[in-house]
């Protein structure tokens, strides 16, 4: 569960810098962040390329990659609706 929460929640943060600020310096900044807080928990993925990529490496088990998917999607999903409120 942690694990999810913090997919979530990293995915959400990148994505609302991304369309906040969009900066490559600021997208670059975020990304890095959010991959330093939350490696130890999840593995710092917040990209559903990423936890493909992982599993197909055999670092991710499968029955956790739909998981990690909806978590992310449902992060940037989020972030999408939080800036769409903040205008």
């Amino acid at each position: 569960m942690n694990k999810l929460l913090v997919e979530f929640l990293g995915t959400l943060f990148f994505v609302f810098i991304i369309v906040s600020i969009g900066h490559p310096i600021a997208i670059g900044a975020a990304l890095t962040l959010a991959i330093l807080l939350g490696a130890k928990i999840s593995g710092g993925h917040f990209n559903p390329a990423v936890s493909v990529a992982m599993t197909m490496a055999g670092k991710l088990p499968v029955n956790d990659l739909l998981l990690y998917v909806g978590s992310q999607v449902a992060g940037a999903v989020v972030a999408l609706q939080l800036k769409k409120h903040l205008k």
